[in-house]
């Protein structure tokens, strides 16, 4: 179906689960991620997976420079989309479900990784948070996690990296495991059952799999 401008795709919705997944992605219908999942478990799980995103815009929580040459800088979008996502993307999902969830639990890769933890701040909707191969290095974001306090306290949070991700010139991209490492400290520090993950391969290397270990992590 089409919510606001966006093109959603629901899998499980007919099984029952008390879980509700949301995966924000740039493109495609997320059929991998879900094939990932029932790669690795008999557990029903109803995932919805928001497509079309405006990623740079809609994901960042605020203005930041380009991080390379050729890329668009990212114009700190996600509050807007955050308003849209709760009030209009959600209760469709919702009402496409078999019965109602008992926990909402908000995910994504990459700068959509970013934007999952980042709803923790905004939105008390959440109960869990899953960034794989987040975008931590995202300027100001780990000083904003140390100042800020949630919406309400996650039940768990999820976070992974590849183990090449910080092997990197570019300054800005490579403190991505330094700052990840010091936000799942502080939030095992604030009581939060936090699990924090390393892969093999880079930034890009298997971004369904990583994404259904972490929904996996998360809701199991």
């Amino acid at each position: 179906m089409v919510v606001e401008g966006k093109h959603i795709y629901i899998y499980g919705e007919k099984t029952g689960s008390k879980t509700l997944v949301i995966i924000n992605t740039f493109q495609g219908d997320g059929s991998g991620i879900y094939s990932s999942i029932q790669g690795m478990t008999d557990k029903e799980i109803c995932l919805g997976v928001v497509s079309d995103i405006n990623w740079a815009d809609e994901m960042s929580p605020w203005a930041c420079p380009p991080v390379g040459k050729g890329e668009a800088p990212c114009t700190g979008g996600a509050d807007k989309y955050l308003t849209v996502l709760i009030r209009s993307i959600v209760p469709a999902i919702k009402c496409k479900m078999a019965s109602e969830p008992e926990e909402i639990v908000i995910g994504g890769y990459s700068l959509a990784g970013l934007f999952a933890v980042y709803s923790l701040y905004k939105t008390d909707m959440f109960s869990r948070a899953i960034s794989a191969s987040g975008s931590m290095w995202f300027p100001g974001f780990k000083e904003y996690t140390a100042t800020h306090a949630f919406c309400k306290k996650p039940d768990r949070a999820y976070f992974s990296l590849g183990d090449k991700e910080a092997k990197t010139r570019n300054p800005m991209l490579s403190s991505v495991e330094e700052k990840t490492r010091e936000i799942v400290d502080s939030y095992r520090g604030l009581g939060v059952d936090t699990v924090f993950e390393m892969n093999p391969g880079n930034h890009f290397k298997d971004p369904d799999i990583r994404l259904a270990k972490g929904i996996l992590r998360c809701v199991t």
